[in-house]
């Protein structure tokens, strides 16, 4: 269960606006909580499992095996031990090492693992998840639990690479503005378990993967790198989302190989839509940026604000979109478009950055300090961006919230925004000026989520 709380650095002084936003943003959290995910979705009658239409009566599998990884699966675990009890056989869960409370149950262990670059650890549990399911057999039902990071802490590269050049191929991706689901078509080919592989290894099992997107668009087969999905790229993608980043000669060696073998056809790609392991297969999305995003809007509505949903399929360059941002929020504070103050937008998705700096940051802080350039003067008016996850890069910020001062509050301490962007050095700029919204880290991820408001003049 998520029991932490969006806040600033200010503990004082907060005006209704502010206030508001970040109420806002722990509505959005209440959302994806796990424990209520799981609540919500999943019922048991009897003896009968019920997943929205899909049924399954537990009575007739010989065991019940739960597996899985990601950000949000150990409370998801958890929460379904204590809906399933003795009807779980056993299982194991790889969580992030860092996660606390660390989830407790009696049948299901759970494995601690490094996010974003993957470790030995990660293969030390995903080595361990295949040996609890590797006699699996039509008489048995195997619940995969997928959350987002699961890419990273599920990493078994395939043969002929080790774990170094896996994390190398990693690296060179999440710096490179590369999106998650160009990073994940990658991953893919490279692994042992994602791109529908780990569905290779439980057929012919019963298998139930419920799924808490982190992907915008919600695709299956990008969330978590679709361990139990059906794989639409290909060795020719793999390729052309290197080359577009300039990575394909700065990827080592032994990866290269793999993908030349893939491309000239030496090798299986990864299986596709009508393979047999996916006959009988359930991928389940339980919770989505979706469902955050209609709960912050609600709670402005409660709090007096017109509130729609702008969008939740928001991508870009992460200063490009708070740039953008911050315009259509000074055109409802200044024009009363679309519509008058006070009002608010909910916007949804997963911007990038391309790291061209040294300095320290993250996609919502820096959307954010973009977005406070373009509203800079223009009072009534914030922009409040944050990771569900509660981690951004290599800070303990989730965000960031910004008004018309926080330029001029940052020039008074000789801060000039423009090279702190050009610098990718959000969090420092906003740690001064205690900006940061924090959460720590949430036990969930259902991507991003930005809130513009605009009260009257």
């Amino acid at each position: 269960m998520i029991r932490v709380r969006a806040r600033t650095q200010h503990r004082r002084g907060l005006d209704k606006l502010h206030r508001d936003v970040l109420h806002a943003m722990n509505a959005a959290l209440a959302a994806a909580d796990p424990t209520r995910i799981i609540r919500k979705n999943l019922k048991l009658i009897g003896s009968v499992l019920h997943v929205g239409n899909l049924q399954y009566p537990l009575k007739d599998y010989r065991r019940i095996l739960v597996i899985g990884g990601g950000k949000a699966s150990g409370y998801m675990a958890e929460e379904i031990e204590k809906l399933l009890g003795d009807w779980i056989t056993s299982g194991l869960v790889i969580i992030p090492d860092y996660l606390r409370p660390t989830p407790r149950s009696r049948r299901i262990r759970y494995h601690p693992a490094t996010h974003p670059i993957p470790t030995r650890k990660g293969v030390e549990g995903v080595l361990a998840m295949l040996r609890l399911v590797d006699n699996v057999s039509r008489d048995d039902l195997v619940i995969v639990l997928v959350s987002g990071g699961g890419s990273a802490l599920m990493p078994l590269p395939v043969e002929g690479m080790n774990l170094d050049d896996e994390a190398k191929v990693t690296s060179l991706l999440l710096k490179s503005g590369a999106s998650i689901e160009e990073v994940n078509t990658v991953r893919k080919h490279l692994s042992q378990v994602k791109g529908g592989r780990l569905a290779e290894r439980l057929y012919p099992a019963t298998v139930l993967t419920l799924i808490i997107s982190d992907v915008v668009g919600d695709k299956i087969d990008a969330i978590a790198s679709g361990p139990t999905a059906p794989d639409p790229t290909t060795y020719h993608d793999v390729e052309l989302v290197l080359k577009k980043y300039d990575l394909w000669f700065q990827i080592p060696e032994n990866a290269r190989r793999i993908i030349t073998l893939g491309l000239s056809g030496s090798i299986p790609e990864t299986p596709k839509q009508k393979d047999k392991v996916f006959r009988r297969v359930q991928n389940v999305i339980v919770g989505n940026n979706r469902a955050s995003c209609l709960a912050a809007a609600s709670a402005m509505t409660k709090a007096g604000y017109r509130t729609q949903v702008l969008s939740i399929q928001i991508t870009g360059e992460a200063r490009e979109v708070g740039r953008i941002f911050g315009s259509i929020v000074r055109d409802i504070r200044d024009n009363s478009l679309p519509f008058a103050p006070p009002a608010a937008l909910i916007a949804g998705g997963e911007s990038t950055v391309t790291i061209r700096g040294k300095g320290k940051g993250g996609r919502n802080q820096e959307l954010a300090l973009a977005a406070a350039v373009k509203i800079s003067g223009s009072y009534g008016v914030v922009v409040g961006s944050f990771a569900t996850d509660g981690i951004e890069g290599r800070t303990n910020a989730a965000g960031a919230v910004v008004d018309g001062s926080t330029i001029t509050r940052g020039l008074g301490l000789r801060m000039d925004p423009e090279e702190f962007l050009r610098n990718n050095d959000s969090y420092r700029y906003f740690s001064k000026l205690k900006d940061l919204v924090i959460t720590g880290p949430t036990g969930t991820n259902v991507n991003d989520i930005a809130i513009l408001a605009a009260d009257r003049r």
